[in-house]
């Protein structure tokens, strides 16, 4: 296995719509998922998009592990905070409720910011699996919110383009001071 490279914001594949994925089965693309899970995991992420490593196919892995933290989490993100370890080639989004919920995101593409982004909190999704499976699941909170993260690099979107207020873009070093009662 390999740690790939990981594109940063202003590179052209991140801004580009990805490729189907023609076969998931292929051996290539099996390659491709262990590898980008090991970048992953190595990153300290909770997804990544094979646009994110150069590669402009719709592959995406992801997990929501219920132990991981991510300050300024909703009680309602904090619900449904647990995800299997999951790649999906040609995913699809279906929004189920129109209610959103604001949540701080950050990006292996855009390192060392966060973003606090509105998203549908509740959502199906379905794509095709290494053995050509077919896979569809219902998910609510951070499982929702990482799911369409990583959908959107397919489309070539980035959280600060989702963002309805810039000045809630900040260092994550300064996170802190956004998750402070206010006086």
């Amino acid at each position: 296995m390999t740690i790939l490279k990981i594109a940063r914001m202003g590179h052209p594949v991140l801004a580009r719509r990805a490729d189907p994925v023609p076969d998931p089965t292929a051996p290539e693309i099996r390659a491709l998922a262990r590898d980008m899970i090991e970048t992953m995991i190595d990153a300290n992420g909770a997804g990544l998009a094979a646009p994110q490593v150069h590669v402009p196919l719709r592959l995406v892995v992801f997990q929501a592990p219920g132990e991981r933290t991510d300050p300024g989490l909703s009680e309602a993100e904090r619900f449904d905070h647990t995800a299997p370890l999951t790649i999906l080639a040609n995913p699809v989004i279906e929004i189920l409720d129109e209610i959103r919920e604001a949540g701080w995101e950050g990006c292996l593409s855009v390192p060392g910011l966060r973003g606090l982004v509105e998203r549908p909190a509740h959502i199906r999704y379905s794509g095709t699996d290494l053995d050509g499976n077919a896979v569809t699941r219902i998910a609510k909170g951070f499982h929702a919110r990482v799911v369409q993260h990583e959908c959107d690099h397919l489309d070539g979107v980035l959280y600060p383009q989702r963002m309805g207020d810039l000045t809630r873009l900040i260092f994550e070093s300064e996170v802190r001071h956004h998750l402070q009662p206010q006086d």
